[in-house]
């Protein structure tokens, strides 16, 4: 979600200023979001270098209106992509030329500085890699097109090595050059070695792969997975996926519904919605309907909800546990108190509102934060407020890393994190509406009288003409 929301958020900034993507006067190389997306996974990669860069030259203090993320996607293609081509340029171009001389500079002082010659060497001076970049490339076989045995034996014809399910984490650790296994929790879930790129592979092309993270939401093409899998709709069921977009969770949702039955899916951003369309038809997807609308702003007694079971909500929240969430918004690890409570403040509310959907069985609560007052926290607050009618509920007891204990039941929840789980930073909660027992709900319903109706049958069988006589034994029956 994080660099969806940057390519989305570059948009925005030129087409603000300019009225089209031909502010960036690069223009001609960026035919849709797909590439512009391209070009920021890249700018991604050289994060912690552009910081440098630009800190040192005080570009940002020079152009105070420059937004952060958006000053790293600019000087990246000025000084490690491919540069300013054609047009006038607009306001971005003066901009960069303004500071262009500063700006090499200091890449080349830094490039002195680490006692490197090029650029791409600047990536393995880098502080020792972290846990984040070793996270495999998790893919998940979109059953809605295909299934799982032939995407493994496409993927061995192209010449990877596969190597089965896997028996643990370290199996995936040990992941190299052009092996891959089956997850070893979910079915349906290919891993492949960190950094595998298969953006262009044709079955992602077809829409027959879904590139995700293992735990949920993260990018444009990253999408939740547990969450779908441990909510478990069968088909047939009602669904409401209470902050969609960008759609891949809606997809595997879908998947598991085997388009049968009903997602309603809500996203208040248009932009989304339109991109989130294009995803489900390429997946396959008929059995949702999108809605651009506030989720918190639906009601629970409208009839086209009163059959609904089933509620995803995986709500807007720090992404502390995300490493992609330093590129759109530095700082976003370690987030403010008072942004932490204004965010747990809509969870909360979000919670609670999807609890009352009359029908509701069973709910998942996702988030990517490592913040105890968005996960933990809220849901504490919210199992309070709904006190003896929902339930946390244990799932996956093999799952090594378990929710912090700070009320009774806290550990049935999921946490993750690259060190522990080698996957991204998250939280999942899953609760079940706890059921009457059948004891008290026969005790307070009113019973006929025994025996009435069978009586009334042997009278009427008895009356009937050449009905033969039953003894005692067969009225029984």
């Amino acid at each position: 979600m994080a660099l969806y929301a940057t390519a989305a958020s570059v948009l925005a900034g030129v087409e603000s200023r300019r009225g089209s993507i031909k502010g960036l006067v690069y223009a001609s190389s960026f035919q849709n979001v797909k590439q512009l997306y391209a070009l920021v996974c890249e700018t991604q990669r050289y994060s912690s270098v552009l910081d440098a860069v630009i800190t040192s030259a005080g570009l940002l203090r020079a152009e105070k209106k420059l937004r952060p993320h958006l000053a790293k996607v600019l000087v990246y293609e000025l000084l490690l992509g491919k540069g300013f081509k054609g047009g006038s340029g607009g306001r971005w171009k003066p901009l960069l030329d303004r500071h262009q001389a500063r700006l090499k500079a200091e890449l080349a002082r830094l490039k002195v500085h680490r006692g490197v010659s090029k650029n791409e060497d600047l990536l393995q001076v880098e502080s020792k890699p972290g846990p984040a970049s070793q996270v495999p490339r998790f893919v998940r076989v979109n059953t809605l097109k295909t299934c799982c045995d032939d995407a493994v034996d496409y993927f061995k014809r192209q010449g990877f090595s596969y190597q089965g399910r896997a028996s643990s984490l370290e199996d995936l650790r040990a992941l190299k050059g052009k092996c891959f296994l089956l997850d070893p929790l979910l079915p349906e879930l290919l891993v492949f070695p960190a950094q595998t790129d298969l953006h262009d592979h044709p079955l992602y092309q077809a829409g027959h792969l879904i590139l995700q993270d293992k735990p949920r939401a993260c990018s444009a093409c990253q999408a939740s997975c547990l969450p779908a899998v441990l909510l478990a709709p069968p088909p047939g069921s009602y669904v409401i996926d209470a902050c969609a977009a960008p759609g891949n969770k809606t997809s595997h949702l879908a998947a598991l519904l085997k388009n049968q039955g009903k997602i309603f899916a809500f996203d208040l951003d248009a932009g989304r919605l339109a991109s989130m369309a294009t995803l489900l038809a390429r997946a396959g997807v008929s059995c949702c309907e999108l809605a651009e609308e506030d989720f918190l702003a639906i009601s629970p007694s409208d009839q086209r909800y009163r059959q609904v079971q089933y509620i995803l909500l995986d709500p807007s929240c720090s992404g502390s546990g995300m490493a992609t969430r330093r590129l759109e918004e530095p700082g976003a690890g370690t987030p403010s108190k008072a942004r932490l409570q204004a965010l747990a403040g809509f969870q909360r509310r979000a919670l609670c509102h999807a609890l009352t959907f009359p029908s509701l069985q069973r709910l998942v609560y996702s988030t990517c934060s490592l913040c105890q007052e968005e996960n933990e926290d809220v849901v504490r607050d919210a199992l309070q407020h709904n006190s003896g009618t929902f339930r946390l509920v244990p799932v996956l007891p093999s799952w090594p890393h378990r929710g912090l204990g700070t009320f009774p039941g806290a550990e049935c929840c999921l946490r993750a994190s690259p060190e522990t789980t080698l996957t991204g930073g998250f939280f999942v909660a899953v609760l079940e509406r706890v059921e009457v027992p059948s004891s008290v709900s026969r005790a307070e319903a009113p019973a006929p009288p025994p025996e009435a109706a069978p009586r009334r049958k042997r009278r009427r069988r008895a009356a009937a003409p050449g009905a033969p006589p039953r003894t005692e034994q067969e009225g029984k029956r």
